[in-house]
């Protein structure tokens, strides 16, 4: 069947999980035959949409103003009519109210994909939240999620479909990784031949679990080196006092931004995921593992649906340094092949049920229940 022209909407192209979802299944669009349009206020993925074969609207997406919203239903409902638009798939929360009224002034399907948990701190945020919940079709990126919209929103579960996140096995392969990427990284991070690295890849801010992975550290031997790799400078400054408080010395290291991050992970004997708050799916963790790479991972969230306990990885409980450095203790003393095994099979889980192909496939049988 073939795929009316569809029109993806969100905040803007920065770096960034949706940012990266919505290339991806651009590129499935224009695959299948159809027609890719994205709306956003633009970023540096912009070039690398349009280089697909997409084409690219700005608008200024990001506001969160009444006005501003009202303003760019408008905008989006002249586009959507001229250029034929069949489906309109919203990707966040402020250019979701816009993009669910363009999509009824301009006839066109409304489609939704709840990313997170999304907050309710303040009056009104679940109505705020709530829209992500009134697409025809909501694509819930982990079973968690979708638990959650049935639970917070009260939406038919007819109308949920489960996508989980995918890795793209095209770049994370450790087949794939020259050693001169390995040589490069290893000086760059100072790490000595021999001693082991445990690394936590994501944004440093608190709930990612930086913290507990200092206090886990001081349950380690002192041989282990804790690698944390993405940016966050005002986090940082405290995670640098506490490093200096626990006696860490030179077993911490921050990389910041990592472009290569295949050959970051292929470097790590240990991954790790210690976020203190449910994580809506917890892309790092299929990317560790498609590079077989052993994963512990904090029990709560996405990961308690990718890690396998004892099979493709560890789960323990959140928010608990001392249970964090047990399970790291046992899985850096199994036998080389053992943890290797864990690794291989957490690959294999992941290339099964977990890459972008099967995202992309899935998204597109979305579309076509609405075309």
């Amino acid at each position: 069947m073939s795929l009316p022209p569809i029109l993806q909407v969100l905040p803007s192209l920065v770096a960034g999980g949706v940012e990266r979802g919505t290339l991806e299944i651009a590129e499935a669009i224009i695959a299948a035959g159809g027609r890719a349009l994205v709306a956003s206020a633009g970023g540096p993925l912009v070039g690398p949409l349009e280089r697909l074969g997409a084409t690219h609207v700005t608008l200024p997406l990001r506001t969160k103003a009444p006005w501003g919203i009202l303003r760019n239903a408008g905008a989006l409902a002249r586009l959507a009519a001229a250029e034929g638009v069949g489906i309109v798939h919203a990707r966040s929360r402020a250019p979701a109210w816009s993009a669910m009224l363009a999509a009824r002034r301009a006839g066109a399907h409304f489609v939704t994909t709840y990313h997170g948990t999304y907050n309710e701190g303040v009056p009104g945020k679940r109505l705020y939240n709530s829209v992500m919940a009134k697409g025809e079709r909501v694509i819930a990126i982990s079973h968690f999620i979708a638990a959650h919209i049935r639970e917070r929103h009260g939406t038919d579960p007819a109308r949920i479909r489960i996508i989980p996140r995918g890795v793209d096995p095209r770049s994370f392969d450790p087949a794939l990784v020259p050693p001169g990427r390995l040589a490069a990284l290893r000086a760059e991070w100072r790490l000595p031949e021999g001693r082991p690295v445990l690394m936590l890849p994501g944004r440093i801010t608190r709930w990612k679990g930086q913290g507990v992975l200092l206090r886990a550290m001081a349950h380690l031997p002192p041989e282990a080196i804790a690698v944390l790799v993405g940016d966050g400078p005002r986090y940082r400054r405290e995670l640098e006092a506490e490093a200096a408080r626990l006696g860490l010395g030179d077993r911490l290291r921050f990389a910041g931004h990592v472009e290569d991050v295949p050959a970051a992970l292929l470097l790590a004997d240990l991954v790790l995921h210690c976020s203190t708050e449910p994580e809506a799916f917890g892309r790092t963790v299929i990317e560790a593992q498609a590079m077989a790479r052993p994963v512990i991972a904090a029990d709560l969230g996405g990961p308690r649906e990718t890690v396998m306990q004892n099979e493709t990885g560890w789960r323990v409980p959140p928010c608990d340094p001392e249970a964090l450095a047990r399970a790291i203790r046992h899985a850096l003393g199994l036998p080389l092949a053992r943890r290797a095994a864990v690794g291989e099979a957490a690959r294999a889980h992941v290339l099964a049920h977990y890459t972008t192909a099967a995202m992309q496939a899935a998204t597109l049988a979305v579309y076509r229940e609405l075309a």
